[in-house]
């Protein structure tokens, strides 16, 4: 399994938000694989190259790029992945080119449909992310918002990255190796275990992680 990362305009801020989870977490992208997932941006070879420079200055290694037009890819890059997003570009001799259209407003929040499986990383620094499913023993799901999990939450939740202690962490059957909140964290081994199979809310409150019992629906 990779973890994806997907830059969205503006790139600036999402560095920001990325600089951020590296604060809170260092050794975050050590050793993992990762993908470069171009999909919602519009780059010349010029602004790939200066992209893979800033992730490079961060001590992110690409695997492979996906979403990216073939003109783009070459050498010095790192190679188209198949199975991904198609892309490409076709020239019609003797036709005006069409108008470019507008950029589509990314969405601040992010819905998981399938449940979270074991190794998978889900990282999604530009709002909420709500996982229809559950959440496995050794997956991860990182968000720079709340995250809400409306199955078991059995791997790390990680609310609240981009730098939000305002951020929740909402489970409907609480039995996590890890949660945090804007960089404060509780392992499993810390975590009272009267809350374990029961749903729970997780919160900051005074600097320290708590915890409350709702009502299941």
């Amino acid at each position: 399994m990779a973890t994806v990362l997907a830059p969205v305009p503006p790139v600036s801020e999402w560095f920001g938000d990325l600089d951020a989870l590296n604060r809170r977490a260092p050794n975050f992208f050590a050793g993992r694989p990762v993908i470069l997932d171009l999909g919602g941006l519009r780059l010349g070879r010029e602004d790939l190259d200066g992209l893979l420079a800033e992730l490079a200055a961060r001590n992110i290694a690409i695997l492979g790029i996906e979403g990216a037009a073939p003109s783009l890819l070459g050498s010095g890059t790192p190679p188209a992945l198949s199975g991904g997003r198609p892309a490409g570009e076709i020239d019609t001799p003797g036709e005006a080119a069409p108008a470019e259209t507008p950029a589509k407003e990314v969405a601040r929040s992010l819905i998981l449909d399938a449940p979270v499986r074991s190794g998978q990383t889900v990282l999604h620094l530009e709002g909420d992310v709500t996982v229809l499913g559950a959440v496995a023993s050794g997956a991860e799901v990182i968000a720079g918002g709340s995250i809400h999990v409306y199955g078991a939450l059995r791997g790390r939740a990680i609310a609240g990255a981009a730098g939000d202690p305002t951020a929740r962490i909402w489970c409907r059957r609480f039995e996590p190796e890890l949660v945090a909140i804007d960089g404060l964290y509780r392992a499993a081994d810390d975590l009272d275990p009267a809350f374990r199979g029961q749903a729970v809310e997780v919160r900051l409150l005074e600097d320290a992680i708590k915890l409350n019992l709702f009502e299941r629906g």
